[in-house]
């Protein structure tokens, strides 16, 4: 890698690369996903990037205001970048790699079953997601990019792609609906339908304390301002004061399955931004009956066509111990009450 100097200090020159935008980036400023992205780089030289045109977009010119769609190819061009120096207690030592669950790896796909509690990048207070601990533990491989992302409190099914083509078809295949994703979550109330289509627009905003959320759009006049989001909800087994669902993803928009819940009442068990929090404190601490620590999401089955061979890939993660554990004390709960 070449390096310059700059008022005394060394920055490398990375390459130029191409991103093509998933659906989580929907909707964002090409500013402020540039921003994200190029987080050692200043922001007035990302601004006199765009300005010059060396950031293109699907091979054209582009304005800082222009929000992104699915599809979009962004040309990134070659940047500097301050280098950090971490202290070494910061430093990814082999002590502290996480042993992730594989579910299948060749040379184009890794897909893992991620832990709750890990996010898939460092940002955020977070110094090592699961992007960089896998990088870390694989220095051999010569490209790793995120496929898709989850929150970091959902476990389940993630697909990493292993190099640049993969992640480029497979970017398409999400584009177009052909890469089928079901969570199961375990929902507040009594839920009625066996299976019950959702169809509502969505519109992300930030909190006064800077927090990013996402809120279902009710006024029609609003609605051109936000994002249609589609999910089929499909009733599992019932409790007393409990339902667990499974839910098809028909978009994949941000907290999307979050949000449509706790807009029809029936909030996730456990979800610290759009549940109900007396019942999340009560649920993580109460002596009689279940623990459950964390929100009941899980991304338990995947089916894509594999983007070199094109052969359909049936990907399933089963539900951690601890969610199972969770259930079982709600059927022994409901067993106590009928007796």
């Amino acid at each position: 890698m070449s390096r310059i100097r700059h008022l005394g200090k060394e920055f490398p020159i990375s390459a130029a690369v191409t991103e093509i935008i998933g659906e989580d980036s929907e909707g964002q400023r090409i500013d402020n996903f540039l921003i994200k992205r190029l987080k050692d780089v200043p922001k007035s030289h990302i601004y006199q990037l765009l300005r010059s045109g060396q950031v293109r977009l699907n091979s054209k010119r582009i304005g800082a205001d222009y929000h992104l769609q699915p599809g979009d190819a962004v040309r990134i061009p070659p940047v500097r970048t301050v280098e950090r120096s971490f202290p070494p207690g910061k430093k990814l030592s082999k002590s502290r790699f996480i042993p992730f669950d594989v579910l299948f790896e060749d040379e184009a796909l890794v897909v893992i079953n991620k832990p709750s509690g890990v996010a898939v990048h460092g940002g955020s207070g977070v110094s090592f997601g699961v992007i960089e601990q896998l990088r870390a533990q694989h220095p051999d491989w010569k490209f790793l990019e995120l496929v898709h992302r989850l929150d970091r409190e959902t476990s389940g099914i993630l697909l990493l792609a292993k190099s640049r083509a993969a992640l480029v078809e497979l970017h398409r295949q999400i584009r177009e609906g052909m890469m089928e994703k079901r969570y199961l979550t375990l929902v507040k109330g009594k839920w009625r339908n066996a299976r019950q289509s959702v169809k509502l627009s969505l519109n992300k905003y930030v909190t006064s304390t800077g927090e990013r959320r996402v809120a279902v759009i009710a006024d029609a006049r609003e609605k051109k301002e936000g994002v249609t989001a589609h999910t089929v909800f499909n009733l599992k087994k019932s409790w007393r004061d409990f339902s667990l669902l499974e839910a098809e993803l028909k978009t994949g928009r941000t907290h999307q399955i979050r949000v449509h819940l706790a807009h029809l009442g029936f909030p996730i068990a456990g979800d610290d931004k759009y549940g109900d929090f007396a019942l999340n404190k009560e649920l993580a601490k109460r002596a009689n009956g279940p623990i459950l620590a964390r929100m009941f999401l899980h991304a338990f089955q995947v089916e894509v066509t594999h983007p070199v061979t094109g052969k359909k890939l049936h990907l399933e993660a089963p539900l951690p111990n601890d969610l199972s554990e969770f259930l079982l004390g709600l059927d022994a709960a409901d067993k106590r009450v009928r007796s």
